[in-house]
């Protein structure tokens, strides 16, 4: 028999009860997750009972994640070789010039060439690469919306929300609690801006990491017997600009990218 490859053909093999037991919202992110190699069949509880533990040994795991982003990025590459970057330069409001279209992230300027390369005095890397190439592909071009909303209120954003939590709001938190300075450095040196917001953090600050899609990180102090809280909110208009992938992408690629710089530092 073929391997299965796609999310789908794991979750006819789950019990499709969406328990929660396994520490994923759904079966069928499970399953995504497994397909990913994030999970194993066998980390289904449910699963021995189902008879199918068998076919664990069928799954045509990815088991380096970063071999999934090269690819995707190659794909991306391929697809920009395709388009009038000068035009895309009209829709985004980015600027051309020199054969290569210029995306302001962050503060710094971003520049991408006919061929799909990525260049800029910022660190780079395939998880910030990735949504910048996207977003030029596929962004509408519509203003930002201005409602703040979770990432499990996107477009498809409920079942990757609990990795998109611990992967990005959790890591970020754990920065946030033992670098006190971030968030003077995210202001300082990638353009971030302080807000008032309706959600009460003890520090807000908006970024923007693409030019219409901008984010919030909110910061909750620990407090008496209170842990640390932190929350990364998007724009609600951020699905009209990318796939709720690339927004997963730029939200981790963001974390990944904030901890080398602090360890950098240290």
């Amino acid at each position: 028999m073929k391997p299965i490859k796609n999310p789908l053909e794991v979750y006819r093999l789950l019990p499709q009860t969406n328990c929660g037991r396994c520490y994923v919202p759904t079966c069928l992110a499970f399953a995504a997750a497994v397909i990913r190699g994030e999970r194993r069949l066998a980390d289904c509880p449910c699963l021995e009972s189902t008879g199918t533990s068998g076919d664990a040994a069928m799954v045509d795991i990815r088991e380096h994640p970063d071999r999934q982003r090269e690819e995707m990025l190659a794909s991306l590459k391929k697809q920009i070789t395709k388009i009038d970057l000068s035009a895309a330069a009209q829709r985004l409001g980015a600027a051309y010039g020199e054969d290569r279209l210029t995306v302001k992230c962050l503060g710094k300027n971003f520049h991408v060439d006919g061929q799909g390369g990525v260049s800029s005095d910022c660190h780079t890397h395939a998880g910030l690469a990735i949504p910048l190439l996207s977003y030029i592909l596929f962004s509408k071009g519509s203003a930002p919306a201005g409602r703040w909303v979770h990432f499990r209120e996107l477009q498809n954003g409920r079942p990757m929300s609990a990795l998109f939590e611990r992967r990005g709001e959790r890591a970020l938190r754990q920065l946030a609690d033992t670098h006190t300075d971030l968030f003077e450095d995210l202001i300082s040196t990638f353009a971030g801006e302080r807000s008032v917001n309706d959600f009460s953090s003890d520090i807000s600050v908006v970024l923007y990491p693409l030019p219409k899609l901008p984010i919030l990180i909110c910061y909750w102090k620990p407090e008496d017997d209170l842990e640390s809280d932190l929350n990364i909110f998007f724009d609600s208009s951020a699905s009209d600009h990318l796939s709720i992938e690339s927004i997963f992408e730029l939200g981790v690629g963001l974390v990944m990218m904030f901890g080398r710089i602090v360890l950098k530092h240290a």
